[in-house]
């Protein structure tokens, strides 16, 4: 043991064991601060004069750093975001709030506001009437017209003539030609009769219509009711504007090249029940629906697979997909013609078939030859 040598801890530079100075090297002295204190710490004073020795160097001491408190170090860590809001009075977010409403909804926006929040809490409580055929006047006027109405007059641009023969009161029977692959013209239709006319149309629709999950829900409470006698009968009785398309499948599904030529015009149950209930008949014609959707095929053996009656092919659909569906901006013009009267016939006139046959006929070559007329003065199919 007495030769043993006596080795220092942390001296003459061995691994783990220091570099024998005294002074703490610079990677000692950045490991012992802390990033957030290194902008406190204070200067370190100058070796002493003299000091050649490596032993015999003075000891300098290491830098007193100023403890950072704990509000200082949450703060450099995470720095609140400044609030934008906060100051603002209440009462510049309530000018603010009513020019956005001035300038969004018009200078009239708290009566509307207040219409529609009467609106809602009808809706809400139940506060509303539907009839005994489904028919949702409120919603119907509020939602679906206010929906179809910019289609009708930026779109299709519908010029409307003979509105006059629309009756203001009672009942009517409102027959037109059908035609564009999706049956469009109805909803055209109805529309015009209600901004026009001031009056709601009540279209008669067919079988499908009632079979489709949501169609036939939205279509009950717009009026639409099954094609059949005697709720017609019942309508008109009851003073309501009731509509019939007598092509129907037949007239939205013939080929392009067969557009405006009218298809036949079913038995002539709308005139038994026009006679029955002694309304008059207006002969409507309703010109720039065929060209919406160019019809240039068929797919019949889709068709019978879904249970549909056609399945259509156009210059867009299905090549375009989704955008195939727009329908094509063509000018409209809708002409409601003169009254045919039933209210001059027997009460037993129903009954005879040549006279519901001659009256069908009347009507059709009404509709018919108005087409053509309107047809010859028409410049163009999109001007």
């Amino acid at each position: 043991m007495g030769d043993a040598e006596i080795i220092p801890i942390g001296t003459r530079g061995k691994p783990g064991r220091g570099t024998g100075s005294a002074k703490p090297s610079s990677s000692a002295r950045s490991l012992a601060k802390a990033p957030a204190a290194r902008k406190h710490a204070e200067p370190v004073p100058e070796a002493a004069p003299g000091a050649t020795d490596e032993h015999e160097a003075p000891v300098v001491p290491e830098p007193r750093l100023a403890e950072p408190s704990y509000d200082d170090a949450v703060d450099l860590a995470h720095p609140e975001p400044a609030d934008p809001t906060r100051g603002i009075p209440a009462v510049d977010w309530l000018a603010g709030f009513t020019s956005a409403a001035v300038e969004v909804f018009g200078a009239d926006w708290e009566p509307r506001l207040a219409a529609f929040l009467a609106f809602l809490r009808r809706r809400l409580t139940g506060d509303y009437t539907v009839d005994e055929y489904g028919f949702d006047a409120e919603i119907t006027q509020h939602f679906f017209m206010a929906a179809i109405r910019p289609v009708a007059e930026k779109w299709f641009r519908i010029e409307v003539r003979g509105v006059e023969n629309i009756p203001a009161h009672g009942g009517a029977l409102v027959v037109s030609n059908h035609s564009g692959t999706i049956p469009v013209d109805g909803l055209m239709t109805a529309v015009t009769i209600h901004d026009h006319a001031h009056r709601f149309l009540r279209p008669l629709g067919a079988d499908l219509v009632f079979k489709l999950p949501v169609v036939s829900e939205l279509a009950r409470k717009g009026g639409v009711t099954l094609a059949c006698n005697e709720d017609a009968e019942r309508m008109l009785r009851g003073g309501e504007i009731v509509g019939v398309w007598p092509e129907g499948f037949k007239g939205i599904g013939k080929p392009y090249s067969e557009r405006y030529k009218l298809q036949r015009f079913g038995r002539g149950g709308f005139v038994s029940a026009a006679i029955r209930t002694g309304v008059p008949i207006i002969p409507t014609s309703v010109v720039g629906a065929e060209e919406i959707y160019p019809l240039v095929g068929n797919i019949p053996s889709l068709a019978r697979l879904l249970g549909v009656p056609y399945i259509p092919i156009t210059p867009f659909f299905p090549a375009l997909g989704p955008l195939g569906l727009i329908p094509l901006p063509s000018k409209w013009v809708i002409e409601f013609g003169e009254p045919i009267r039933t209210d001059e016939y027997d009460t037993g006139a129903a009954e005879d078939p040549m006279l519901v046959f001659n009256v069908t006929d009347q009507v059709r070559e009404t509709i018919q030859q108005t087409l053509y007329t309107l047809l010859m003065q028409r410049k163009s199919v999109f001007g």
